[in-house]
């Protein structure tokens, strides 16, 4: 995926979501299970297979988020540098990092949009993960996330 693997949520959104193989909860929750392991993208997917076949549906899914990616990088890395030099195809793949962002960035939406209608406590932890994110020179993200899983469990006790 150009762009970070990020860029994958709105496709899931459209894929899974859209055709009535998941709910948009079901989804949210595959996306919060990878955030607490490495390779978030590649976890959410392996789980999202399982959720949906099985053990050999993680697998196919394992693989099918990981080797296209891999095998691109592999086959175009050599070629990127040119590639930058040239100003036409610089200026193309500066504005696919854009489309990128831009798509992140309605995922971003539309993920608020469901999680934060209605839900007191999601709010709270969105106010205080933003207010640590950018209000703490050197905060770490797993901190953040680490922290609004407990806070989520905790304010579940009110």
């Amino acid at each position: 995926m150009y762009g970070s693997g990020y860029v994958l949520f709105a496709y899931l959104d459209a894929e899974l979501v859209t055709a009535g193989w998941m709910t948009q909860q079901e989804l949210m929750d595959a996306i919060a299970v990878g955030q607490f392991t490495p390779g978030p993208v590649l976890s959410t997917a392996t789980f999202i297979g399982y959720q949906l076949t099985g053990f050999w549906g993680a697998v196919a899914a394992s693989l099918g988020i990981f080797l296209p990616s891999f095998l691109f990088v592999l086959l175009l890395n050599p070629l990127i540098p040119k590639m930058r030099k040239s100003k036409v195809l610089g200026y193309f793949l500066d504005s696919v990092n854009v489309a990128a962002v831009a798509v992140m960035a309605g995922v971003l939406i539309e993920m608020s949009r469901v999680v934060l209608i209605n839900d007191w406590r999601a709010i709270v932890i969105a106010v205080i993960s933003i207010g640590v994110t950018f209000g703490l020179k050197k905060s770490n993200a797993m901190w953040t996330v680490l922290g609004g899983s407990i806070l989520g469990y905790l304010l579940l006790l009110f």
